[in-house]
């Protein structure tokens, strides 16, 4: 089956993905601090029974991780599907099939929804986050209180307890020295923009902070507005680049190092990788953005070694990783 970032995507040459979360917990069941082993195994049973029980049956796998190796737990992390805490708390949650949606189970929250979608559509990722909320909500006991809203691990997620996301490709902006300007602007909106892979190459998350006094509705609708106005700021400053014949200078050789290294660590594929697919984007070169989004997904260092039938030794990965590259990018 394909997966979710494989398929056509609006405005994916400046967004990578939408993302939504949405936290839930139980009014009956204390939280993962007080929580003994085998109550904490009980209402994981109770939540995927929940599940399994409802019209959703067949689209989820319960994963346990107490079962998985450790990488294929990192590598569930990397691919956000789980926060890297759960990974070594090697925790159960449920996973959609072509892996859109993921359901973290007794977390910091009890029931953590996460739902992903290509390109700009928050309004997808949201739909499908809230098909599955709906199961909890009519089937478990959910807390929530007429005033606050739905309550909480962490009292910054009380009220709709979603965060929407926007993941974006900014390497003009980057590049222009607007970065720190742009996260300052969005900052008094009640945004946040941050570092996808930790200041490599030129990704970056736009997420609501809040989610109090404002309805879900509302949380996408500022954040798809602020998001048109960085694409559109993008997009100018891009065609300014492509007139730029140092940038192209910059662009092909990048790809020219993914095609032809024997080794790449994980921060210098993503700084190529950044430079490839704003390459694409300009028109210059010709493979497709299907394959990047495919490479970025799948080659952190995780996962690259979950993946692989060789032993999983940690300094296999960068040569594991470029043997792909060069696969791929023919």
């Amino acid at each position: 089956m394909s997966k979710w970032y494989s398929g056509e995507c609006a405005d994916n040459d400046i967004v990578l993905f939408s993302k939504v979360r949405l936290a839930r917990n139980l009014s009956d069941t204390p939280f993962k601090n007080k929580m003994s082993r085998e109550i904490r195994k009980n209402t994981v049973k109770k939540l995927y029974a929940c599940v399994k029980n409802s019209e959703l049956a067949r689209d989820f796998d319960i994963i346990d991780l107490a079962t998985c190796s450790d990488v294929k737990a990192v590598s569930y992390a990397e691919k956000q599907y789980i926060t890297p805490e759960f990974a070594k708390e090697k925790g159960a949650f449920l996973l959609s099939a072509d892996e859109d949606v993921s359901v973290m189970l007794c977390g910091e929250d009890h029931i953590r929804i996460t739902a992903f979608a290509g390109g700009i559509a928050t309004d997808k990722a949201y739909a499908r986050a809230d098909k599955v909320d709906d199961i909890f909500i009519k089937n478990m006991k959910i807390a929530f209180d007429e005033r606050l809203g739905f309550l909480t691990a962490s009292p910054i997620n009380i009220g709709t307890g979603m965060r929407v996301s926007v993941a974006l490709h900014l390497p003009a902006i980057k590049s222009n020295g607007g970065i720190a300007r742009l996260a300052s602007m969005v900052g008094k909106l009640g945004l946040s923009l941050r570092p996808l892979y930790s200041e490599k190459g030129a990704f970056y998350l736009l997420s609501n902070q809040i989610s109090m006094g404002i309805s879900e509705k509302a949380a996408i609708d500022n954040i798809n507005a602020v998001t048109a106005q960085i694409i559109r700021q993008e997009r100018g400053l891009r065609d300014v680049m492509k007139q730029s014949e140092a940038w192209e200078d910059k662009l092909f050789r990048s790809l020219g190092t993914l095609k032809m290294a024997r080794r790449l660590d994980f921060g210098e594929f993503i700084e190529l990788i950044s430079d490839v697919r704003l390459g694409i984007t300009l028109g210059f070169f010709n493979e497709d953005l299907f394959t990047v989004e495919y490479l970025i997904h799948n080659l952190a260092d995780g996962t690259v070694l979950a993946d692989s039938d060789e032993v999983s030794e940690p300094e296999l990965a960068p040569k594991i990783r470029a043997n792909i590259i060069r696969e791929k990018l023919k």
